[in-house]
């Protein structure tokens, strides 16, 4: 069974910090191994000359990460980030940033996904990321 966009949205509520909540992510759309959350634009995620922040989608893709693991597994469970690498394309300024996690291997104590970061207004690459999470429970 899928988890629907309202049961990722009670992760994120449940079991993030509230300074990744103010980042205001939202979950978009599910799949059996992917998730993609919303990163609106704000100011306040801005840095000198009015781009979008590095730290604000590092943050974004490792919690979009999380999101997507639990909707391979059916459900949230303890995880922890072992590594993520992220390399920025272009930057995003005024526009929100759409966040795709696509798990590429799933194990029993491990899992792998590989992130997109895109303009959701031009659709241009603005960030890739990969991770990898350690699953504890």
């Amino acid at each position: 069974m899928t988890m629907t966009t309202a049961e990722a949205d009670k992760i994120l509520s449940a079991n993030f910090a509230p300074w990744v909540l103010d980042l205001g992510l939202s979950v978009e759309s599910l799949g059996a191994d992917r998730a993609t959350l919303r990163l609106p634009w704000s100011d306040r995620l801005s840095r000198e000359g009015g781009a979008l922040s590095g730290q604000a989608l590092m943050a974004a893709a490792d919690t979009a990460t999380v999101i997507a693991v639990a909707a391979a597994r059916g459900g949230y469970g303890p995880m922890t980030t072992v590594q993520q690498s992220t390399s920025f394309q272009r930057a995003v300024s005024g526009s929100d940033v759409l966040i795709q996690a696509v798990i590429t291997k799933l194990g029993r104590r491990t899992a792998f996904a590989d992130i997109t970061m895109t303009d959701a207004d031009s659709g241009e690459l603005a960030a890739h990321a990969s991770t990898v999470y350690a699953l504890l429970g």
